[in-house]
């Protein structure tokens, strides 16, 4: 669990969403509830993606509709101007993505590590519609 207020970079396909690029997928389960839960803790989150141009305000307006409002989006802060003389690694103290050594550990796992809770709120899990293939 941490305690300290982080700035978390989190890319969008294949880790809050399914990889459908560039259609925007399945939200992944427990993936809004977890950084919704970051952000009232006082995390800063940064999306951190490929997508650009009209593809990345779709993603952006997506995540706003779930009620995620990102700090920065492909920068380190709001203000940041792109500046080719310079690295485009932005600066976070942790980065959630499924392109990890070992792939995207599940949302759960991650609410766990970073919240210390088994899982999301009851609440939160009754509000997502549930199918014959859902764990």
């Amino acid at each position: 669990m941490i305690t300290e207020k982080r700035t978390i970079a989190v890319d969008f396909d294949g880790t809050i969403v399914d990889d459908e690029y560039p259609k925007i997928g399945k939200p992944k389960l427990f993936a809004f509830e977890t950084l919704l839960k970051l952000q009232e803790n006082g995390h800063r989150l940064i999306l951190w993606t490929y997508r650009k141009g009209r593809a990345l305000e779709e993603a952006v307006q997506f995540c706003k509709e779930n009620g995620i409002t990102f700090y920065a989006v492909n920068k380190s802060f709001p203000e940041e101007e792109y500046d080719p003389e310079y690295s485009r690694k932005i600066n976070a103290d942790l980065f959630i993505d499924d392109r990890n050594i070992g792939g995207l550990v599940s949302w759960g796992e991650i609410h766990l590590q970073l919240l210390g809770e088994q899982k999301p709120p009851e609440t939160i899990i009754k509000k997502q519609k549930k199918s014959w293939f859902s764990f």
